[in-house]
């Protein structure tokens, strides 16, 4: 059994953006950027698309990468490494979204040190500083966590909510994910919750059934990929990067 291993969820059917994971970033397909960050966090032995598509798979291998085949019934990302595990048996498993070409190596090495570190850890995630812009978009997940650091709930709405003055600032939710083996099993048997269903965030289902989430500052990413607009947007941040 491997200690880590990164498992990058991607698949051609995104409703407003068929086939975003090929989408080309510069000579590159947009997943590509995503498992070059992953190895770069040097956290994981191994980095995995995981797809129900074989032309990502197909498009993966032609780049030196590594993907597994998936079923397409399921509803999360979080369902597809599930599957991943019981094919690839690893201690922790770290999933990095298919639509974060710009997502930092060293924020996936914090989603993932807790568990590395602290085996009393079950699942870990990261949170950056929300602008005051962002606090009333719902597309921008905030977190409140307590005093030891592990999250206390996750939602659309800018919490907590200001009753007096603002004393702390507003933590936006980074979209990793870092689960020990059992944990992420459990998911895939238990049905979705009342607070999943109602805020549309699966990180929820671990919190409603005892699974706490321990949160670690980390760089935020500017922009993940939706739509074809948002990739023209990503095309000029990674120029600015690429000397």
């Amino acid at each position: 059994m491997t200690r880590c291993v990164i498992v990058i969820p991607a698949r051609m059917g995104a409703t407003r953006f068929p086939g975003k994971p090929l989408v080309d970033l510069l000579g590159k397909p947009m997943v590509q950027w995503v498992v070059e960050a992953a190895h770069a966090s040097k956290v994981a032995e191994r980095v995995i698309v995981a797809t129900p598509d074989q032309e990502i798979i197909d498009r993966v291998t032609a780049f030196g990468g590594e993907g597994v085949l998936t079923s397409h019934a399921h509803q999360t990302g979080t369902d597809r490494i599930a599957e991943v595990a019981e094919l690839i048996q690893s201690e922790i498993y770290v999933n990095v979204q298919g639509d974060e070409p710009l997502i930092r190596a060293s924020s996936i090495a914090a989603c993932a040190g807790p568990l590395l570190k602290d085996s009393s850890i079950e699942m870990g995630s990261v949170y950056s500083h929300c602008p005051e812009n962002e606090y009333e978009n719902p597309a921008v997940v905030k977190v409140v966590t307590d005093v030891k650091g592990f999250a206390l709930y996750f939602s659309r709405y800018p919490i907590p909510f200001e009753r007096n003055s603002r004393v702390a600032p507003v933590k936006k939710h980074v979209g990793l994910y870092a689960y020990r083996r059992e944990a992420l099993q459990q998911f895939a048997q238990w049905p979705m919750g009342i607070t999943e269903t109602a805020e549309s965030l699966e990180q929820l289902r671990f919190m409603e059934n005892g699974v706490r989430i321990f949160m670690t500052e980390a760089e935020g990413t500017a922009l993940a990929v939706d739509t074809p607009e948002q990739a023209d947007e990503v095309r000029q941040l990674l120029r600015s990067r690429v000397p």
